[in-house]
């Protein structure tokens, strides 16, 4: 990523425990060997057209929470014994108590925001997310807890999380769509992705979409096929939040950003033909 006038370049630091993460991790480097649905087919649509590999600082792998006692009396005993200095740090999969203390140890590392994506409701419940968002809070850290992470949007008072969408373009789906009519029908003729799900699912669904018709039926059959094959890395387990899925929720939300996307082209069209 290349610098804009004097901004330094974005830094991130990942902290995590199972391979959720590390899929974020190839996506947001565009590892080659990272997205292998097309098979044989792959076009490579998402191939050098970016890569933020010189904003890693670090991916710290700490032990997974099956592998540690149910309650962990000193939890900084567990953490990594320095952290570097960072914009970011993401954290996924972390026993609870670790979570608990990682705001302490990126307070001390002058880590600016916390995103802990929850793509399982077990793993962070709702009790120790608010107590993980208090100690942000208490400490003046920016935090997020996007559920799952596909459905993390920019907010006014969270600047540095904000960047991060902006300047990676993952987050919640954006896509440009194109139309056309095929013997009478209209039909997606190209999707290009301008944010991407964190885990890189975006750009395969959009190179599923060409050719596919607009009508609901076929759209939702064709985006939840896709959604299904990457595979999403949610879970089944349902939530006491939103009493849904969080596998589901992913699915709605590319739902939702592919249905807008077509509306806002149709919008174009019909003013192109009035003018």
């Amino acid at each position: 990523m290349s610098q804009k006038g004097n901004k330094e370049t974005l830094s991130l630091v990942f902290v995590y425990s199972k391979d959720f993460m590390e899929r974020v991790i190839r996506n947001l480097i565009n590892d080659p060997c990272f997205c292998q649905s097309c098979g044989l087919y792959c076009e490579s649509c998402k191939y050098n057209v970016y890569s933020f590999v010189k904003n890693v600082r670090a991916a710290i792998q700490l032990p997974n929470p099956a592998d540690l006692p149910d309650f962990i009396d000193n939890p900084e005993e567990y953490m990594p014994k320095k952290l570097p200095k960072a914009d970011i740090c993401l954290a996924s999969g972390l026993h609870k108590d670790l979570l608990l203390e990682l705001p302490n140890q990126l307070k001390k590392a002058g880590i600016k925001a916390l995103i802990a994506p929850i793509e399982d409701w077990v793993e962070v419940p709702l009790g120790v997310r608010k107590q993980v968002e208090a100690k942000c809070n208490e400490l003046g850290l920016e935090c997020a807890f996007p559920k799952p992470f596909c459905t993390l949007e920019p907010e006014k008072d969270k600047l540095t999380i904000a960047r991060f969408i902006e300047e990676t373009k993952v987050g919640r789906p954006m896509l440009e769509i194109t139309l056309a009519m095929v013997d009478k029908k209209e039909v997606i003729e190209c999707a290009v992705v301008r944010r991407s799900a964190p885990c890189g699912s975006t750009w395969y669904i959009a190179h599923k979409l060409a050719g596919v018709s607009t009508k609901k039926e076929e759209l939702y059959d064709a985006i939840a096929k896709a959604h299904h094959s990457y595979p999403c890395t949610a879970t089944m387990n349902t939530g006491p939040e939103t009493k849904e899925p969080i596998l589901h929720i992913g699915g709605f939300t590319i739902r939702e950003e592919v249905e807008k996307a077509i509306e806002k082209e149709r919008a174009r069209n019909k003013k192109e033909n009035r003018s």
